[in-house]
């Protein structure tokens, strides 16, 4: 073995082992100098991408920006900006580097930044008030927003808190949450808790602490296996009497809990402070981790004016998120505007047939898997519809239209975080957690996360600087008004 070859080795061995963000950074850092990953990425030439409308971009906002020309930066930011200009979120190109992505493209991202914080700090002598809201409104809007989505996956649920762990100590945790069944627990307490109270809630102690009877057998002949007792008293710890609504002002995060119905001829619900502002939190969490025959279905409550807790949409009871909604980015796109998804995935019907990979295979062996895969899918929907229909009684229906739901589901997002596809995993699912084996996946939801810091960065790193200054100008506005305007932290 040579000694670069040895040198490489060495460095992909401190990656795999890395105690922290900060080792496994570097690390990679090394690697991609070493393996002439970083003379890549400094040519601006690459199939991959269309450098030349990047670079020619570049330099058109450099020389506006240079002029102090306002209008003409809003005008060339209008014109063109989205979150994939020019396929620079191609996916292919993050096989060439361990970290990092074409400098250009940095660049790209910088003077973006760069010139929106131009724009918002520009003399009003010579700038309308009422242009930069009406342009930081419009270009928001436009260009979307990344939304976080938690996955159901019983014990393995624990996997998410190394992942938003891991997003809280970067500052990367998007404005935008949902969260199905144990997945749901985790959007609850990034819901309620600020960035400081988070770094205690997501260790493993306190997990532990709150979960380690969440599983109690509760016998043959009732209506569950397991008695949700534990469970409910945990869920009242956390959360108390809290609505969405109350939460959203605490923390000025949308957090959405996802449930399934227990009627045949209703569909999945999206509750949040937009949906439903008064429903309460914690009996949302209850319902959407109510697995069936495991569980029991829960009848949702809320909070009136007065502070009285009532049924919330009497007379219906629902169940488990994830059967129905397990990432519902469809109804989250038309709610918050979102438009880039980075999905936390421990679902374990769904893991075992994912990939981790970082780049899209383009063989064409896996073009026609993929194909075989879609075709499988389709065919089983349509035999499920064909047996519903003919079945006569309505409890075959009901648990024909649930699995049809299970498959029907889209379960992968722009970004994906998987754990590891190990037997042990599965045994995790549905048992009591240890403190070892609570530690355990959330060091292994942070080691899974690592690599996509700085895609999740570039990714989110526009979206995030135009929402937080469309927010200061809107409350800039409030104060001009002596109001609060509806929507003022959206």
């Amino acid at each position: 073995m040579t000694l670069f070859q040895s040198q490489l080795g060495q460095l992909e061995r401190a990656i795999e082992h890395a105690g922290s963000y900060q080792q496994y950074k570097e690390a990679c850092e090394a690697h991609d100098d070493l393996s002439g990953a970083n003379d890549w990425k400094a040519k601006d030439p690459c199939r991959l991408y269309d450098y030349r409308l990047i670079r020619k971009r570049v330099q058109r906002i450099k020389f506006a920006q240079s002029q102090n020309n306002i209008s003409g930066l809003m005008s060339i930011l209008h014109e063109g900006l989205h979150g994939n200009l020019g396929n620079i979120a191609n996916p292919e190109l993050l096989g060439h580097c361990k970290i990092g992505t074409k400098h250009l493209i940095e660049e790209f991202i910088t003077q973006v930044v760069s010139a929106l914080e131009q724009i918002y700090h520009a003399d009003e002598a010579h700038i309308d008030f009422y242009d930069k809201l009406s342009f930081f409104e419009e270009t928001a809007h436009a260009f979307g927003r990344s939304c976080l989505m938690l996955s159901g996956g019983a014990g393995l649920g624990f996997f998410h808190c190394g992942v938003v762990k891991s997003l809280n100590e970067q500052n990367l945790l998007p404005t935008v949450i949902s969260g199905a069944s144990a997945g749901s627990i985790i959007a609850g307490m990034l819901g309620t808790r600020t960035h400081g109270e988070l770094l205690e809630a997501l260790s493993a102690e306190f997990i532990f602490e709150h979960f380690q009877n969440w599983r109690l057998w509760g016998g043959l002949g009732r209506k569950s296996l397991l008695d949700s007792r534990a469970l409910e008293n945990t869920l009242i710890t956390l959360f108390d009497l809290t609505t969405f609504e109350e939460a959203y002002k605490k923390t000025g995060r949308h957090i959405t809990v996802t449930v399934s119905p227990a009627d045949l001829h209703q569909y999945s619900r999206l509750l949040n402070a937009k949906t439903s502002p008064n429903a309460l939190i914690m009996q949302a969490i209850r319902a959407s981790c109510a697995v069936p025959l495991l569980f029991t279905s829960v009848q949702l409550k809320a909070k009136t004016a007065s502070g009285d807790i009532v049924p919330y949409i009497p007379n219906r009871r629902f169940a488990d998120g994830s059967i129905m909604a397990d990432l519902p980015f469809e109804r989250l796109a038309r709610l918050y505007g979102v438009n880039h998804s980075i999905v936390s995935q421990t679902n374990p019907l769904a893991v075992p047939f994912l990939s981790g990979s970082r780049t899209q295979a383009k063989t064409l062996s896996s073009m026609t898997f993929r194909h075989i895969r879609q075709l499988a899918k389709a065919n089983s929907i349509y035999a499920f519809d064909i047996m519903e229909h003919l079945m006569p009684n309505r409890s075959s229906k009901l648990a024909i239209h649930k699995v049809r739901s299970v498959i029907d589901q889209q379960y992968v997002g722009n970004i994906n975080i998987l754990p590891q596809k190990q037997l042990r995993n599965l045994m995790q699912v549905a048992a009591n957690p240890t403190l070892e084996s609570i530690q355990e996946l959330i060091s292994s939801g942070e080691r899974a996360t690592w690599p996509q810091l700085d895609v999740i960065e570039r990714n989110t790193k526009i979206s995030e600087t135009l929402r937080s200054r469309l927010r200061a100008l809107k409350a800039r506005e409030a104060r001009l008004f002596d109001h609060v305007p509806e929507g003022i932290m959206e």
